[in-house]
């Protein structure tokens, strides 16, 4: 009886730790990245019985614990809105760096630039790695990059029809961009000069009231020449150095008589003003991309995974992050082959399945009832034996 009591012990020890292993789950529910565990159980050692010399067979003593399995199935993506909370959709983790120069791994990506201009995570201030182009962990910075120099204006591109049967035409509202940044309005002036020159026409680039400079467009079979397609000007702001300025004919420009009506009209320009940066996320393949208010884009470094090959291979650190029991079963890499794609403006929840966790709470409470019944049961047999000894 005193073995049964020592078994029942086993199982009050056992369902105990079980019970702190849901409770670790359940408190978790909402704690982003976060991986649920499960406590193993195995049989304790065993014995050969024997009463009076006969043999009786084996006897178990309890049950025991042979440690957690975390489970890294994929949890919930919720999507936030930010663009710098990222999630992995598939295989991965993203790689972090410590002030010590240790490597942790997290699924939690809520992620922010520090005042550094370097992205970290969030509350424990770990650098977010990524990959350079010598293929070695760099950190993902913004330093330096947190205004665009904006670009002059080199290329004017023309859309429409230039009636060849009207005598003129101008066209306002054509915007150029100096070396400054500062925004001019120019407007072209088309005459017709058909008379001189089958299907020519004279262009004049003017400034308010100024002709820049006048060239000569000519059209055959309803299509710029390839020789005036593109014409040359050079055009000197108030107070700027003089820049180089391209008029485009070449596409979607035609020349068919539509009497007086010419539709030909300004379509774009490659030049644009210096702007702030406006926003910072990261693309399905895990490239930074910054996006100024210019409507301008540039791309930075890639942000460096991690996968696993067993979860035997991961222990859980806390602060949602894990870091690497065994360097043989890990690989590092980046978003696609082997990896998963990153989302950006979502989180991954815990993947906690609160159903399941309540049911397995109440089998480790039953399992502790029993023990206790168990060990109660014992207990009073044995007072039961002193009992009838006294006697």
């Amino acid at each position: 009886m005193i073995e049964s009591i020592y078994v029942g012990m086993t199982g009050l020890s056992s369902f105990s730790r079980g019970l702190r292993v849901i409770a670790n789950n359940t408190t978790n529910l909402n704690t982003p990245g976060f991986k649920g565990s499960s406590l193993r159980f195995a049989d304790a050692f065993y014995s050969n019985g024997s009463y009076s010399g006969r043999q009786f067979g084996q006897l178990g003593y309890g049950v025991s614990t042979t440690g957690t399995m975390m489970s890294f199935k994929p949890g919930e993506l919720r999507q936030t809105g930010n663009g710098l909370d990222l999630a992995i959709d598939g295989q991965g983790l993203f790689t972090l760096r410590g002030e010590d120069g240790k490597i942790t791994y997290t699924r939690a990506g809520q992620f922010q630039f520090n005042s550094d201009g370097i992205l970290v995570n969030q509350g424990t201030g770990e650098k977010v790695m990524g990959v350079g182009a010598d293929g070695k962990l760099t950190e993902i910075s913004i330093a330096n990059r947190r205004t665009n120099a904006g670009k002059p204006t080199t290329a004017i591109k023309f859309t429409g029809n230039l009636s060849s049967t009207g005598t003129d035409q101008t066209i306002n509202n054509v915007r150029v961009i100096d070396s400054a940044g500062g925004e001019h309005t120019l407007s072209l002036k088309f005459t017709n000069t058909n008379t001189t020159t089958a299907g020519s026409w004279q262009v004049d680039l003017m400034d308010g009231t100024t002709v820049v400079g006048t060239k000569q467009l000519i059209f055959q079979n309803g299509k710029a020449t390839a020789a005036t397609e593109k014409l040359s000007f050079t055009y000197t702001p108030a107070g700027q150095a003089a820049q180089a300025l391209t008029l485009d004919f070449s596409t979607d420009v035609t020349s068919f008589a539509s009497g007086t009506l010419s539709t030909l009209a300004f379509a774009s320009q490659d030049g644009f003003a210096p702007a702030g940066l406006s926003s910072a996320a990261f693309d399905a393949t895990g490239t930074l991309v910054l996006t100024y208010a210019n409507g301008q884009t540039e791309k930075g470094v890639r942000l460096s995974l991690g996968r696993f090959d067993t979860p035997e291979a991961v222990g859980a650190l806390g602060s949602n992050q894990f870091e690497v029991l065994d360097g043989s079963a890990w690989h590092t890499g980046v978003a696609g082959t082997d990896f998963g794609s990153v989302r950006s403006g979502y989180i991954e929840i815990s993947n906690v399945d609160l159903s399941q966790e309540f049911s397995d709470l109440v089998i480790m409470q039953r399992g502790y009832q029993a023990s206790s019944q168990v060990i109660s049961t014992a207990n009073e047999m044995l007072q039961e034996l002193f009992s009838m000894k006294s006697r």
